[in-house]
C-alpha cells in the first residue's frame, strides 16, 4: 500500500477527517477551496514539493498548523522545511503512536479547547456532532464551524473579518448577507441561546 493511502487509513480509524492529495499541485487547490485544521506534507512530491507548497501557502497568511514527514535527514533540508513556515517535522520510518501525539500537541497549542456543553448545547468530540436538549442538530459545514468558533469564544465579541477567514478559503466569495444567513440559521436551532450583532464589530454568543 503506497505511503498516503497508509496514513489515511491511519487517521480515519483514529477519527480525523482527511483530504489526500497525490501532488503538490492538487493539495494546493485543495487548501484554497477549504478550511483545514492542520497539514501534513511530505517534501518530494510531484508538480509542486512540499517546501515549495508550504511557502505558496504562508505567503497567502494561511497560517494552518503543518507537519512535514520526510525521508530527508540532512540539517540544511531540515532547517529549509522550518523556514518555510513549518511547526513540526518528522522522519520517515516514524511511529505510528509519535505521530498521533505530535498531532494532537500541536492541535492542542493552535485551537482553543471546545467546551463539551454550555447550558443545553452539547458537543460530542468524537461524532463531531452538537446536540441542543439532546437532539441532534443537523448543521452545514459553515454552520458547524461558525457555531464551533461562536461556543469557543463566548461572551466575547468576534469580528465579522475573523469570521469570514474561518468559514471561506481563499477562492470563496463571502458577504455580509451570507453571514447574517447562517447567523439566523443558528439563532432558529438554538431559541434559549443569544446570539448578539455588535453593530460595526460582528457578533457574540451570549451564554
Amino acid at each position: 500500500m503506497l505511503f498516503g493511502e497508509t496514513l489515511l487509513d491511519l487517521l480515519e480509524e483514529e477519527g480525523y477527517e482527511v483530504t489526500h492529495a497525490p501532488n503538490g499541485q492538487s493539495a494546493l487547490e485543495s487548501a484554497y477551496e477549504e478550511k483545514f485544521d492542520l497539514y501534513l506534507f511530505d517534501i518530494n512530491v510531484p508538480l509542486i514539493d512540499g517546501i515549495t507548497l508550504l511557502t505558496e501557502l504562508r505567503n497567502a497568511s494561511d497560517k494552518t498548523p503543518t507537519i512535514f514527514l520526510t525521508s530527508h535527514k540532512d540539517r540544511e533540508k531540515l532547517k529549509e522545511a522550518f523556514s518555510s513556515g513549518a511547526d513540526d517535522y518528522l522522519k520517515k520510518p516514524f511511529d505510528n503512536d509519535e505521530l498521533l501525539l505530535r498531532i494532537e500537541a500541536l492541535l492542542r497549542r493552535t485551537t482553543k479547547e471546545l467546551p463539551e456543553c454550555v447550558g443545553v448545547l452539547c458537543h460530542d468530540k468524537k461524532l463531531k456532532k452538537f446536540f441542543y436538549d439532546e437532539t441532534p442538530l443537523e448543521l452545514s459545514k459553515k454552520e458547524y464551524k461558525l457555531l464551533t468558533i461562536l461556543l469557543i469564544n463566548a461572551n466575547q465579541p468576534l469580528s465579522k473579518e475573523s469570521i469570514f477567514d474561518e468559514l471561506w478559503s481563499h477562492s470563496e466569495s463571502h458577504s455580509d448577507g451570507a453571514l447574517r444567513v447562517y447567523i439566523n440559521r443558528l439563532k432558529q436551532m438554538l431559541p434559549s441561546m443569544k446570539i448578539e450583532n455588535i453593530r460595526g464589530v460582528g457578533y457574540k454568543l451570549v451564554c
